[in-house]
């Protein structure tokens, strides 16, 4: 048969919609791929998704740590309304409220297939019913079985569908997860069936767990650093070995993931399905500091002040990338300012579904289509709660930025001549009319916790 036939014949077999991967990596800095200045490693896979694809330099995530970040990104909701503001003991009161709608079940109204790999971060997996992924539109989920016990690589067991499966002792998790997710595409192409891929890998958090092999490739090439130990605890009943070496035991986790998205590339190319597939790729927050962990010795906020856990840029900017060949025009950068409660109402768009009331983010559809009628935010807030008194906060408007730590004086930076927050204008006259517009924000922003 003539290639040219073969493609079109291919094409008419096509969903209606596009397929959507969605990749979040775990504590991935703003520096930590070479396609946005890393330099002691390289990303080439991931690179593609840039060379190939957008590359945003202002996207934020929905917190500065994991489980709020996630609550926003998968209700469209931003953290100053969102019911979850920061990580809070007992798993199971991080639990997505079931009158909230998700991308996931949104999208199965345009005929989607739902999948989750990874780690959910929003209850325990095999848990109450509300903290199921299932519950919140997944159709099928593979991964850890809760947030505490992602912290190692080498669990006791891991869930399916609800269901504990023990491991063999020893057994790195992350290869498993990847490949129930390309079996997951592979079997929703076989259907004709659109899918919608969520992809909340682990990796670069917690302790440095990496494959063997990639280990000992990195500790030959940093082995000044060989007498460093990484500790990190997953619960009592865990396994959590130490790691020798964390220089190189991130590295290998980089490599590790790189390599990983580079065999979704590869599938999606040999399934034929390379032009009616969106990846976007972010991070739920910036760099970390446990498990000998070093992101000053990585730049691993690409030089932006702080790291996770605090509402500087390190601990909310986050690398984001889109792919959609044929679509994304190849190469190209955008500085919209945009956030994950974005995401929804941009997928509700691509999907062709009505965006739910609830969302408080705007589609970045147009920024993807190249056209210029994106519609701008007033601003963007993040709102971080540690405990019941200690909160920080950050808002974003034009080119100004401002942050409040607990009850403190706010603070006000101009990230275009200032991008590292070095000089605190709020102390300086002449700002009064920014602080009072930054106020008038704070306020509408946020509505208090029940």
């Amino acid at each position: 048969m003539k290639p040219l036939l073969i493609l079109l014949l291919s094409s008419l077999l096509l969903p209606a919609h596009p397929n959507i991967i969605y990749i979040l990596a775990d504590d991935l800095g703003y520096g930590d791929l070479s396609c946005f200045g890393q330099t002691k490693l390289q990303t080439p896979h991931i690179d593609r998704l840039a060379k190939e694809g957008l590359k945003f330099t202002n996207h934020y995530s929905g917190n500065t740590v994991c489980s709020p970040s996630r609550a926003v990104l998968m209700t469209g909701i931003h953290s100053g309304r969102c019911y979850l503001r920061g990580n809070i003991r007992g798993e199971k009161n991080a639990a997505l409220p079931t009158e909230l709608l998700t991308i996931p079940e949104i999208l199965k109204h345009a005929g989607y297939r739902t999948g989750a790999f990874g780690k959910w971060g929003l209850g325990v997996t095999n848990g109450s019913k509300k903290e199921l992924p299932s519950t919140h539109g997944f159709d099928e989920f593979l991964g850890w079985k809760s947030q505490m016990i992602a912290h190692t690589y080498y669990p006791k067991s891991y869930v399916k569908n609800g269901q504990e499966i023990p491991l063999p002792k020893g057994t790195y998790l992350h290869p498993i997860i990847m490949q129930a997710a390309r079996d997951f595409i592979s079997t929703s192409v076989a259907n004709r069936q659109p899918f919608f891929c969520y992809l909340p890998t682990t990796i670069p958090h917690a302790a440095m767990h990496a494959p063997q092999k990639l280990h000992e490739k990195w500790r030959k090439k940093f082995p000044e650093h060989d007498h460093k130990i990484g500790r990190y605890g997953a619960g009592p009943d865990e396994d959590t070995p130490d790691v020798i070496n964390p220089i190189a035991g991130f590295a290998a986790m980089m490599e590790h993931l790189d390599n990983e998205v580079g065999a979704i590339l590869q599938l999606i190319e040999q399934l034929g399905i390379d032009n009616n597939t969106l990846i976007l790729l972010a991070s739920d927050n910036g760099p970390h500091l446990e498990g000998g962990h070093d992101p000053k010795f990585w730049n691993s906020t690409g030089g932006l002040r702080g790291h996770k856990r605090d509402m500087h840029e390190g601990g909310i900017r986050t690398p984001m990338l889109a792919r959609w060949p044929g679509t994304i025009k190849p190469g190209t950068t955008t500085h919209h300012l945009s956030g994950f409660h974005d995401v929804l109402p941009t997928l509700c768009q691509i999907a062709e579904l009505p965006i739910p009331d609830q969302n408080t983010g705007i589609s970045f559809l147009p920024t993807l289509l190249g056209k210029p009628n994106q519609p701008q935010h007033d601003y963007l807030y993040l709102e971080f709660h540690k405990g019941p008194r200690l909160f920080s906060r950050a808002l974003r408007f034009g080119p100004w930025k401002v942050y409040q730590q607990h009850n403190q004086p706010l603070e006000l930076f101009h990230l275009l001549d200032d991008p590292f927050e070095t000089t605190n204008l709020a102390l300086q006259p002449g700002y009064e009319n920014t602080l009072a517009q930054a106020q008038e924000y704070l306020t509408e922003a946020s509505i208090p916790l029940p």
